[in-house]
């Protein structure tokens, strides 16, 4: 029977970490909090349970998930944020993983709860992401805000396992325009590190053509005003990312 390690990166979590933690106690052998020193009550939450808690300021999503990584005693790790939590579903699918481990890499569909509601449609389900996985094999990339775990061979087989991670995002509002704001400050600055261009047409249509495709072909009008609220901010992020990145290109020359 292998070990498997949690992994969790946590800033301000104390609504949520508590869920997150429990989920994990039947499933692995080692939690490892890694926090960007929390100015509430996650620290205290977590001396409650039998964790490995470090402190690290914060590297950027990206990089502060890989430090995490390299933490944990075990090398098959199941990878999750201080507001997700593993359904009994998804915990009886790791148990039964850990004795059949096949892969390198398993996908688990997120399961996002917004302001009370389930959201069942646009691009918040199944919301796939790969968060069961050897490290040895694997890494977090991506483009910050947006990171997620790749194997190192892209040829390599994934499976896909049954339940899910539940996420529990936004409770208000108010909430979700401060860090559709804050996110997209900060994918601004990685696309303008990367060299990305903010014409304007991809001002005009990339908005334009979010919103379309997670309201009308992934049905996001299903989940009705909920479901508007989100595929309008779902533009607004990327509407907001290329005008900071225009802003950025002309500041900065």
């Amino acid at each position: 029977m292998i070990k498997v390690s949690g992994v969790i990166i946590t800033y301000n979590e104390s609504r949520n970490i508590e869920n997150c933690l429990q989920s994990l106690i039947s499933v692995v052998d080692e939690i490892v909090v890694v926090d960007s020193f929390s100015t509430d009550n996650t620290k205290s939450i977590c001396a409650k349970y039998n964790v490995k808690f470090i402190e690290q300021e914060f590297l950027g999503y990206i990089e502060q998930k890989n430090f995490a990584l390299t933490q944990a005693s075990h090398d098959y790790i199941v990878s999750l944020d201080g507001d997700e939590a593993l359904s009994e579903t998804l915990q009886k699918s790791i148990n039964e993983l850990k004795a059949n481990w096949n892969f390198n890499g398993y996908y688990c569909n997120r399961f996002n709860n917004f302001c009370g509601q389930w959201i069942k449609y646009s691009d918040w389900y199944p919301n796939k992401k790969l968060r069961v996985f050897d490290r040895r094999k694997s890494e977090w990339k991506g483009i910050n805000p947006h990171d997620n775990v790749v194997l190192n061979n892209p040829k390599e087989k994934t499976s896909h396992l049954k339940g899910d991670i539940l996420h529990w995002t936004y409770q208000t509002y108010s909430e979700f325009n401060l860090k559709t704001e804050h996110f997209s400050s900060i994918s601004a600055k990685a696309y303008y590190d990367l060299g990305k261009t903010a014409p304007f047409w991809k001002i005009v249509v990339n908005p334009t053509w979010a919103f379309f495709k997670a309201y009308f072909i992934r049905l996001g009008f299903l989940d009705g005003l909920n479901g508007f609220v989100i595929c309008v901010q779902t533009a607004n992020i990327t509407f907001l990312k290329y005008t900071k990145l225009r802003e950025l290109i002309k500041q900065k020359g």
